[in-house]
């Protein structure tokens, strides 16, 4: 335990000086670790003998449902991401918070040095092992509700719990709990206002990409705005996906769909490249690194890896009995224009230009190359000292460019 906080400054004036910067805080839009940071030091400069702030907050994200933050007086701040799930972890449902929903409570409290007992929380006993004296948590709701409507904890509106933990020698005191209550609206409303900053952001990078949704939030909206840009282009496309289609059951379609679409976003984005759009059975992606150079090898190495794990999926797929289908990849470099194009009141963040439509039409010829693999001769150009054993394809005519071009692939041994 602590001697942490035994002096108290007067509850009116700490609870100004905490709420005031709060407040700031939501106006400048602080993160969540920010402004969270920011309090628990506040705290502890108004002598409160704080030892650990649990928060828990809705989320609005495909991947997970909410986020949870701990701040340690010892170890700073941490997150974690609570993925969506049909059965609710034992956990969560032995936690006090959970209880604190379940009742239908706007507070709880368990003080750790009252009673040796084993408490019917286990955090709390595991808290006590760790010199934990006091515990409290709170709930706000952030969303229009009716007073005497029930809360589900299995479908909680939009809301923060938090959890306060002191190691004080007595604990909290009254005065401590009065400056922590105070300051609980202001609280959850700067973390309300940095969640929809960030659920902003998780959203446009979600449906626009990483890239694209960066430039959109830091407003980059109006239509005709473009850049001029030197990139590598890839576009990964599934065979013979119109013929399966036909012979697919819907649901076991987009399964399969998403299957191969996860493998390939997660190879491309781990090599620095960015998901321009999905198109229909084909990712079109954008390699736009510090150089030409940097960016054709990126494209390399992501189309090898790639073609690599295809093999590896397929062998998983077939293993349990799914359908699988083989990949076709063409790589290409040249100039673009990246931005907004459309309507005013629709617009899209995309890549026009020649350098696309070659791409594109580069995919369509494995057929005629016998090969899944195509790299266009500006690839070959700026790769430099590449690892990778390209090997020319031959020359070839491509509709709309006027002279013929040379075409390349990756070789790979058979096994």
């Amino acid at each position: 335990m602590t001697d942490v906080g035994q002096r108290h400054a007067p509850i009116d004036a700490s609870a100004d000086v905490l709420n005031t910067w709060l407040l700031q805080r939501g106006l400048e839009g602080a993160t969540q670790e920010e402004v969270l940071q920011g309090y628990c030091s506040q705290l502890v400069d108004l002598g409160i003998p704080l030892y650990r702030l649990h928060v828990a907050q809705s989320a609005f994200h495909p991947q997970y449902g909410g986020i949870g933050f701990e701040w340690l007086r010892e170890e700073g701040m941490s997150s974690e991401e609570y993925t969506y799930s049909e059965t609710p972890r034992a956990e969560w449902l032995r936690s006090p918070l959970y209880h604190l929903l379940e009742s239908n409570l706007t507070e709880f409290r368990e003080r750790l040095i009252d009673s040796n007992e084993t408490s019917r929380f286990p955090l709390l006993d595991e808290l006590r092992e760790l010199g934990a004296t006091d515990y409290f948590a709170a709930g706000v709701v952030l969303e229009a509700r009716k007073d005497d409507q029930p809360l589900d904890p299995t479908n909680a509106p939009e809301g923060v719990l938090l959890s306060w933990t002191s190691d004080g020698e007595d604990g909290f005191h009254d005065s401590d709990l009065s400056v922590i209550r105070a300051a609980q609206p202001y609280l959850a409303l700067a973390l309300k206002a940095a969640a929809n900053r960030r659920v902003a952001a998780d959203l446009l990078q979600v449906y626009l990409g990483r890239d694209a949704g960066r430039r959109v939030l830091s407003g980059e909206m109006q239509r005709g705005s473009l850049q001029q840009i030197d990139a590598v282009l890839c576009y990964f496309d599934l065979k013979d996906f119109t013929s399966l289609t036909e012979r697919t059951p819907g649901p076991e379609l987009i399964a399969m769909l998403n299957d191969y679409f996860g493998l390939a976003v997660g190879v491309i984005q781990g090599h620095g490249g960015n998901i321009l759009k999905f198109m229909g059975d084909g990712i079109l992606a954008m390699f736009n690194l510090q150089s030409l150079q940097a960016s054709v090898t990126a494209g390399l190495d992501a189309v090898s890896e790639l073609r690599n794990k295809m093999d590896e999926k397929n062998a998983e797929r077939s293993a349990n009995g799914e359908t699988t289908t083989g990949v076709t990849l063409a790589m290409h470099a040249g100039e673009i224009l990246y931005g907004n194009i459309g309507a005013e009141n629709r617009l899209d963040f995309t890549v026009i230009g020649p350098a696309v439509n070659l791409t594109v039409r580069l995919s369509g010829l494995h057929r005629s190359v016998g090969h899944s693999v195509i790299l266009s001769e500006p690839i070959v150009r700026a790769s430099g000292g590449t690892k990778h054993d390209l090997v020319s394809l031959g020359r070839y005519m491509l509709r709309g460019v006027s002279e013929p071009q040379e075409l390349y692939t990756i070789y790979a041994p058979q096994h």
